[in-house]
């Protein structure tokens, strides 16, 4: 029997990790079952960062889940963010920290969802409820996931379990919690070699709401300003996705990792929505968003609600 365990499409780093640690935990269940922990897009910096840091190998880059007897979802639950032949797979079980959104299966399965900032908080959880050990490897993947969605503990989906789960987890990889997390936070603000179209896709979410369509892309760096250099390519590559995908909106927000927060290059028909729910000017189709450093608390749920 074949497993595959995905994360979402553009992968970021909680969603690696969860699919690593996910199959870990699956192995130690049942070890006759062939596990597969896979990926939907190419690695981000900070990612391969981790990865190397760990020396560990990536999860298998898949574009389908054909051949798989059942598919396991962790880090999301929507069939917009999954692979494209993921409504004809048998999902046997959901490990996430988002809304749920347009998830259908045919059969009962293992569901398990907390409000908490990252989805390997809750695999930590799992590892403690089914007593598996935590080697230091598995550890430190599991607090560089926490790391980098809680943004060092600076992000407002940051929960007292967050904080609570990395410094147990930062106790068994024997981590410095801020000496390694910055570092690894800074290995992923070197955007200097992606093309518009690549930093577009880094990290970048499509949504569906009161018959409208939008996506949200965003990235993290330490200076706002070099990325918005690129801003007239940017916007070609977006005005393209706009008119291809038949877009209402599309958001591209450029984060400040140091300084806590964003400005987002907006573009498409209901731009105005953006003005509205945080209370700022679109100038030459750039918003300035003080204090927005989360896509998943500070926007879509904004965007969702007023689109």
């Amino acid at each position: 029997m074949k497993t595959f365990i995905i994360g979402h499409k553009c992968p970021d780093t909680d969603s690696i990790m969860s699919a690593l640690v996910m199959a870990n935990l699956e192995k130690n269940f049942c070890n006759t079952n062939e596990i597969i922990p896979c990926r939907l897009g190419n690695l981000n910096k900070e990612t391969e960062y981790i990865l190397n840091y760990f020396n560990i190998e990536a999860p298998k880059l898949i574009d389908s889940v054909a051949g798989a007897d059942e598919v396991i979802l962790v880090d999301h639950n929507s069939f917009l963010e999954s692979a494209p032949d993921i409504s004809d797979a048998k999902i046997s079980k959901v490990v996430d920290h988002h809304r749920i959104a347009n998830i259908e299966t045919s059969e009962p399965l293992f569901y398990m969802s907390e409000p908490v900032g990252c989805t390997c908080t809750i695999l930590y959880e799992l590892y403690r409820m089914n007593n598996v050990t935590i080697d230091k490897t598995y550890a430190g993947l599991m607090l560089s996931a926490i790391i980098s969605d809680s943004l060092l503990f600076k992000s407002p989906t940051c929960t007292p379990k967050d904080v609570k789960a990395a410094e147990e987890l930062a106790k068994i990889a024997d981590i410095d919690i801020n000496t390694y997390g910055l570092e690894m936070l800074k290995a992923g603000t070197d955007l200097s070699s992606f093309t518009a179209n690549e930093l577009i896709n880094i990290d970048c979410k499509e949504f569906n709401a009161n018959g409208a369509k939008f996506q949200i892309s965003q990235v993290n760096t330490v200076d706002i300003d070099s990325v918005l250099k690129s801003k007239s390519e940017i916007e070609m590559v977006i005005n393209s996705l706009i008119s291809e995908k038949g877009l209402d909106l599309f958001m591209f927000v450029i984060t400040d990792i140091l300084n806590c927060n964003s400005k987002a290059i907006v573009l498409g028909n209901k731009s105005s929505v953006v003005e509205k729910v945080y209370n700022t000017t679109i100038d030459d189709n750039v918003a300035f968003l003080p204090g927005v450093v989360s896509r998943k608390k500070q926007i879509v749920p904004k965007i969702t609600d007023n689109i």
